[in-house]
């Protein structure tokens, strides 16, 4: 990508134009392969017509080629000889399936949004929905793309493979279909080839997306003050939500998914067994796609990779399985600035004045009425990164004070070789040589491997800020009291040394080395629910890491107490299945599938003893159905929907639990709700009935009964109808969890479900390889007419997993239409070889000087072909 000097340039060329040299001299072998080529005709392109510069490559032998197989549910198997044309086969695969959603995925990554779509109008950005002209500043004022090439010099040069090839492959789909994309996109002047620069920014928005980019708001709030001290803010700018700007990961909703491995001391057959269960978006670039990625001899993996990403992100080879939750650790500080008296936009820096850097940028919006105008706004940032409004968190740009963020992960790229190295490692050591890369930005890592050893890790990027730093850093009691109140990590970013240590050591610069790092190998089990690292399995418990990283010895998350609380019962034989005392696949997937509410074991009890007082008719009606209810989340269950909605009123109460936290009982502690006996608390108890009657009420008045099943109120649509289904909220404790985007409110159509349970895999092992089955539960494709549109769910909604076909006899016996064959000219590439973990820190582009704002150009109107706006600079 970056090292070669050959990427697409800002003339838009067709998407095989590689314009490479020509490598190699004419050989016999390549005339032959391509008079085949052409007789044989080959190649898929419209109208039987051959790319001349395919042509050419197989004439001078710098052709690839890349095979693509569908099985069952249209899971792509693709196989090609090198890294690029593997990448070039996912590019298209993923496109036959996607092409939409990629290409406004690529109108968000331009900044034109409110171009094409309109300004007041909403988006997706990363895990959050804004008003496009929000995007679109934000976008435009944080992918420089200058910084995204210059983390690049550190990618090997079968990652800048990648990036070509894939960035081919969706081109060449475009240019295959013309008009002939799915109706949501035919024809849209929006529907633009990729660029190398805009594969760049999808990194770069992938690993910052619980970072700066959550916060993207936030950024494109803060205005310098008025001469008397009052904020700024232009009229046109939405204000920034009332308590949506995001602390860590968990505050986005990221919180509930699921890994547990078992080894040999744990496992039916004494192998590695292993569930995955991501609980991500069921729309937008965090949509999973399942694949199968083979070059012979190098490289066979399978599983699902995000979005148009070239490797798979969780899933398994021959050797190892693994899979990602999100790790609570902070990937961002806040800095207090102490700003230069009558200068608002200056700081000190030790006493020093540094001039903050200013950058204006410019938004062509579409109105209304089809016309055209124009929005511009001048962003500003510090050596820690930009300048952050929050006025509901206090976060405010005063004469005085002013807040910068810093994300750890902002401008790095380990992301794509640490994946390559993952997909490659054939043990769990293996593996966590690879997480040493540090390219998970922000999750854990759970994995085992066949002959039985699992592993833990939380290898994402965390800023090294010891405890001692933060004790000796504290700024203002402002500042003290808004990290306080929301949760935040706030510095002095007056002092140097209150900034993040730079350990050699580490592959992120700024970042806690791998070394002090959480992680765990053992040979019995280990788990994590998107919580902290401290009891991924409770006979080792890790402590004394950063508190950045997260803390030991505090109240768990309900998920992760089920998660143990499951595993418990099974190998001591407490769970009513198989008497023998291990894990099993068939175990794990009752595990999961059971759909207990494990809020409900802890609380109902007590609920129901204080229901002989019930004071109102609603709370003696939602007392008669908990009664009956068998407290699991199945789509059959009644009473479910009472409960939930009890709960999500009554959890936050304070002074809720009768029997308090315990750190030397995690695991059963809290429990109980104290408005029994003589300790009770009246004011609660009240309370608690309240919450009870509301939760009825809100059922009934959304249209509903409080005992018809709970599938009746959680429904999806899909092609053949809506499907009914099982699961809960995160917030209840149930595994299998189901939602929306933050709490599922419940309406008049019922819980819409948007996110939860999304790619699920259950890996063991045989003496030959994989066994594996899988579910993606809203299927491979986005574009709705698609046969691979929610064709996943029923089987999902059924408890009914289905096997993946591994092995080549397997492929070609599953196989559903003919094969796909696709020949492109690519660049000469080094043997691919799993990149080695040499830790060591991202190199860091000097930083620019200040400037005065470059407002650029505004872009072109709506009906004119531009190359200005969505044709970035080749990559140097």
């Amino acid at each position: 990508m970056a090292g070669s000097g050959r990427g697409l340039s800002t003339a838009r060329r067709g998407p095989d134009a590689r314009g490479a040299p020509l490598r190699r001299p004419l050989t016999a072998r390549g005339l032959a392969a391509a008079v085949a080529a052409l007789v044989l005709g080959a190649f898929p392109a419209p109208g039987g017509t051959v790319p001349l510069d395919v042509v050419l490559g197989l004439l001078t032998g710098t052709g690839h080629s890349v095979r693509i197989t569908r099985t069952e549910h249209g899971v792509a198997h693709i196989e090609a000889a090198d890294e690029e044309a593997l990448a070039y086969g996912i590019g298209y695969a993923h496109a036959q399936d996607n092409a939409c959603a990629t290409a406004e995925l690529l109108v968000t990554l331009r900044g034109e949004r409110s171009r094409w779509f309109g300004a007041e109008s909403s988006g997706e950005l990363g895990l959050r929905t804004l008003p496009n002209r929000v995007i679109d500043l934000f976008v435009r004022s944080h992918m420089d793309d200058p910084k995204i090439a210059f983390a690049w010099r550190s990618a090997s040069p079968q990652a800048h493979a990648r990036a070509r090839g894939v960035v081919a492959g969706f081109n060449r789909y475009l240019e295959d279909t013309g008009t002939r994309l799915p109706p949501e996109c035919a024809g849209k002047p929006w529907v633009q080839p990729m660029t190398e620069a805009e594969f760049g920014r999808l990194g770069e928005l992938m690993v910052t997306e619980t970072g700066v980019t959550a916060w993207a708001d936030a950024v494109v709030a803060a205005q310098p003050p008025r001469r008397d001290g009052t904020p700024t803010r232009p009229a046109w700018l939405p204000a920034p939500p009332v308590d949506d700007a995001p602390a860590s990961p968990g505050a986005l909703h990221l919180d509930g998914s699921n890994a547990l491995a078992f080894g040999r001391d744990s496992s039916l057959d004494g192998r590695g067994l292993l569930l995955a269960n991501p609980h991500f978006p069921w729309r937008g670039m965090n949509r999973f796609w399942q694949a199968h990625l083979t070059i012979p001899g190098q490289l066979d993996v399978m599983g699902a990779t995000l979005g148009t990403l070239p490797w798979v992100t969780i899933g398994f080879n021959r050797s190892v399985a693994w899979s990602h939750t999100v790790s609570p650790g902070r990937h961002f500080t806040l800095h207090e600035l102490a700003l230069v008296p009558g200068n608002p936009t200056a700081y000190l820096i030790d006493g020093k004045p540094e001039a903050m850097r200013a950058r204006g940028v410019r938004v062509s919006e579409r109105g209304p009425d089809g016309q055209m105008s124009t929005s511009q706004l001048t962003l500003y940032s510090s050596r820690y990164g930009p300048i952050v409004v929050v006025p509901t968190r206090g976060l405010l740009w005063t004469p005085a004070v002013a807040y910068a963020l810093q994300d750890v992960n902002a401008f790095t790229a380990q992301y794509v070789d640490a994946w390559r190295a993952i997909d490659s490692a054939s043990s769990t050591d293996q593996l966590r040589a690879a997480l040493a890369l540090q390219g998970t930005p922000w999750m854990n890592t759970v994995a085992v491997d066949r002959d039985g050893g699992v592993l833990f890790a939380d290898a994402s990027s965390v800023p090294d800020v010891g405890a001692a730093r933060l004790l000796g850093c504290g700024p203002s009691r402002a500042a003290a009291r808004i990290g306080r109140e929301s949760n935040l990590v706030v510095l002095d970013g007056a002092r140097s040394a209150c900034d993040w240590t730079r350990d050699p050591t580490a592959a992120v610069s700024g970042a806690v080395p791998p070394s002090r790092m959480p992680a765990l190998m053992r040979e019995d089990w280990v788990q994590n629910a998107s919580d902290g690292y401290w009891l991924a399995n409770p006979a080792a418990p890790l402590t004394d890491y950063s508190p950045l990283i997260g803390t030991a010895g505090t109240p768990l998350r309900l998920a992760t107490r089920a998660e143990l609380r499951e595993i418990a019962a099974r190998l001591e034989g407490r769970d009513g299945r198989a008497e023998h005392r291990r894990m099993g696949p068939d175990d794990l997937s009752a595990l999961l599938f059971s759909n207990r509410n494990l809020a409900a074991s802890l609380v109902l009890d007590d609920l129901l003893a204080a229901c002989r007082d019930a004071p109102s008719a609603a709370t003696r009606a939602g007392c008669a159905v908990l009664a009956k209810w068998d407290r699991t989340d199945d789509a059959g269950s009644r009473g479910a929907q009472v409960f939930r909605e009890f709960w999500r009123r009554a959890r936050v109460l304070p002074g809720l639990w009768r029997v308090p936290f315990d750190r030397s009982d995690p695991v059963y502690t809290p429990a109980g709700l104290n408005i029994l006996g003589r300790s009770a608390d009246p004011v609660l108890r009240n309370a608690v009935f309240d919450a009870l009657g509301q939760g009825v009420h809100a059922i009934l008045e959304a249209g509903f009964t409080i005992d018809e099943p709970l599938g009746r109120l959680q429904t999806h649509p899909t092609p053949a109808g809506p499907v009914e289904l099982s699961g809960g909220e995160a917030f209840e404790g149930v595994l299998n969890a189901l939602g929306a985007t933050g709490i599922t409110p419940l309406t008049r159509a019922g819980y819409d479900i948007d996110e939860g349970t999304s790619y699920l895999q259950l890996v063991g092992f045989d003496a030959t390889g994989p066994t594996a089955r899988a579910l993606l539960v809203y299927g491979q494709s986005s574009r709705p007419g698609s046969p691979f549109s929610f064709d996943q769910l029923p089987a999902y909604a059924a408890k009914r997993w289905y096997e993946l076909p591994f092995d080549a006899a397997d492929v070609a016996a599953h196989r559903i239409g003919a094969p796909l064959t696709l020949r492109f000219r690519g660049q000469a590439t080094p043997a691919a070889a799993a990149p080695e973990a040499r830790p060591g820190p991202t190199p860091q582009p000097p930083a620019p000087t200040p400037a005065a704002p470059a407002i650029p150009a505004p872009g072109p109107p709506a009906d004119a072909a531009s190359d200005v706006l969505h044709n970035r600079r080749a990559w140097l």
